[in-house]
């Protein structure tokens, strides 16, 4: 399931870590009785999907939690790209990095447990055994940032507005029907499918907008519209409010000393900081030379080279700036990144001529040349985890697609999936000829040095869309290795808001971008790769995929009743996905490069599953 509907609440660095987020499953599991339903329904007070889970009714707080730490200091970090708009429900514009500051949601994410979920606004939920419905039961002390109680009324106003203004959350909850008040605290959201045991978890995350004050009227009396961009400073029920901003270059946040909820125990020991500053660059390299300076504290490595040679200034001699790499947030998850040709165009919509553009990358060579053999070849879609498919299939696995045998690649049965190899010229030269091979098999040859379609004498033509620079290092070298093979093949880069706009509207001939997945995979599955997705505007099956047997096997991923089940399913889908060479796979580092001003500091053990960044880590020497 994916835990990140909207822009994460600390997010930074390059616009091209869009790629969704962390996925997951909701498999709920009684943590305790908040209270009881007049049907004697429990409430409970978290979610799970993988097994007892740790914190039980009446916790403190959570283990990785200092409770004692101060609040104070600030976080400076860069942002690439501009924003229009602080409406958090909108799916138009640009929203500012770090809105989700300003918002609080049903449920609360654990770091140190897989998928697994406590009450935030919520003090509880309730479900029956089919679930065909969840009320949640809000908490008593839940206030906006104008002290005003929060209503079953503005959690049923944030569903519906959700669901009709933005198409992805309309996707994501298509089997949500309705949201009603059924008590004096409590919201019941009505299923038209039973048995699908993520949706109680993935309303939990659902953010909750002020009901009155976006009907309301601003300050030159004008009337609200949340069906519009707004540069308003947004009110809402969290930890942080819009302190100040200067539209589409930065914005600040501010600590609010009245939050209702900084003493409740999921949030004992976090919101530590008293400001985040965001500031916007059109150009990574200048963001960094601004963190060189000073004028920024905490930086997520994204290259190679700069990781390796970018850090001999005299702050980190001194001791000043401190680099780790952690490997926390990436324990649980899985990704599959790459270029993504669009099957919505012709040239694409042949198997093997997507194959034969895989045969033109030459990863080892990049790796070599300008990786500093920091990567790894991704060869999943759901690489380092459990649940990435290998070797051919077998028993549980093997018996899912012999039932849709009909609806697969015959391939997948007899042929374990495996990238082309390159790094040397014999072995490279041996690539393209396999690509020409491909192409001519696709009904493409080579005339005059173009790669033509023999029917229509059309060059095979593409242009790889970027939204930064950085990345121009990676498809430059691979647009020059398809020429070489006779395609017309060319690189954009483009600006935040024409990017966003053309990927939108899938007005691209190849991306790259990716998927994150969690090891509880779910609903999020249909959004990558359901055909009904393809059609949709907005949605994030980039590749086009449109496919009878992979649908078939997402509905298995969704409604397994069990982790055998569920592992089985995924990895037939994962084998699947990769003999339709939808996505020329990419690389990964499983870590993270984090670099900052020696002006933090962190409690001993992270938490398993994240670096805990800013959420739990403090200010050094902030007073109380």
């Amino acid at each position: 399931m994916n835990r990140k509907l909207t822009k994460g609440r600390h997010s930074g660095g390059i616009s091209a870590s869009r790629i969704i987020g962390f996925a997951m499953i909701g498999v709920l599991a009684i943590l305790g009785t908040a209270a009881a339903r007049a049907d004697d329904l429990p409430f409970r007070v978290g979610t799970s999907s993988s097994g007892t889970p740790r914190y039980q009714q009446g916790f403190a707080h959570f283990h990785y939690v200092n409770p004692q730490a101060p609040k104070g200091g600030e976080v400076s970090m860069s942002v690439v790209g501009t924003y229009d708009t602080f409406n958090p429900v909108l799916a138009k514009g640009d929203a500012a990095t770090g809105l989700s500051l300003v918002f609080d949601t049903l449920l609360k994410p654990s770091s140190d447990e897989v998928t697994t979920s406590y009450g935030l606004l919520a003090e509880g939920v309730a479900y029956p055994d089919d679930i065909s419905y969840a009320t949640f039961r809000l908490r008593k002390e839940a206030k906006w940032a104008d002290g005003k109680p929060l209503s079953p009324e503005d959690v049923i106003f944030s569903f519906d507005k959700g669901k009709e203004l933005n198409p992805q959350l309309s996707f994501y909850y298509a089997h949500v029907v309705k949201a009603e008040k059924t008590g004096e605290r409590d919201v019941t959201f009505r299923f038209d499918e039973k048995n699908n045991r993520e949706l109680p978890d993935i309303l939990g995350q659902l953010v909750v907008v002020p009901k009155h004050w976006w009907e309301g009227k601003d300050d030159k009396g004008n009337p609200r519209d949340i069906g519009k961009t707004t540069l308003e400073p947004v009110m809402g029920s969290g930890p942080y409010r819009i302190a100040s901003f200067q539209a589409g270059s930065s914005i600040r946040y501010e600590l609010r000393d009245d939050y209702w909820g900084k003493d409740i125990n999921v949030n004992v020991g976090q919101n530590n900081f008293r400001t985040f500053t965001y500031t916007y660059f059109g150009d990574l390299d200048v963001a960094f030379e601004a963190f060189r300076s000073g004028s920024l504290n905490f930086w997520s490595e994204n290259s190679a080279k700069r990781w390796a040679t970018g850090y001999d200034f005299p702050a980190v001699k001194e001791g000043k700036v401190k680099r780790e790499v952690l490997d926390n947030s990436y324990r649980a998850s899985g990704v599959m990144v790459g270029f993504i040709p669009n099957q919505r165009r012709a040239l694409f919509k042949d198997a093997r001529v997507r194959e034969a553009l895989n045969y033109a990358f030459d990863f080892e060579e990049l790796n070599r040349t300008t990786f500093f053999s920091q990567y790894q070849r991704v060869n999943s879609y759901f690489y380092g985890s459990e649940l990435a498919s290998s070797g051919l299939p077998e028993g549980r696995e093997l018996e899912i697609l012999n039932e849709i045998k009909d609806k697969v690649p015959p391939s997948v049965f007899t042929e374990a999936y495996k990238n082309p190899v390159g790094g040397k010229p014999d072995l490279f030269r041996n690539n393209l000829k396999s690509a020409i091979g491909l192409m001519k098999e696709a009904g493409y040859e080579i005339r005059g040095g173009k790669m033509v379609n023999t029917k229509t004498g059309e060059q095979a033509k593409l242009e790889i869309l970027l939204d930064n620079n950085t990345l121009e290092r990676v498809a430059l070298p691979f647009a020059q290795n398809l020429k070489k093979i006779g395609f017309d093949a060319t690189v954009r880069v483009a600006d935040e808001a024409q990017y966003t706009n053309r990927v939108r509207s899938f007005d691209y001939d190849m991306l790259y971008n990716g998927w994150g997945q969690s090891l509880h995979p779910g609903n999020e599955q249909t959004e990558y790769w359901g055909s009904a997705a393809a059609k949709r505007e907005g949605s994030k099956n980039y590749a086009g995929i449109s496919d009878p047997g992979i649908d078939i096997l997402i509905k298995k991923v969704i409604f397994a009743q069990n982790a055998d089940e569920l592992k089985a399913a995924t990895k037939a889908l994962d084998r699947v996905l990769l003999a339709g060479h939808y996505v020329v796979p990419g690389y990964t580092l499983r870590a993270s490069r984090l670099a900052y001003w020696d002006k933090f500091d962190r409690p001993k053990e992270l938490p398993e599953y994240s670096i805990g960044f800013p959420d739990v880590w403090w200010a050094k020497g902030a007073a109380e």
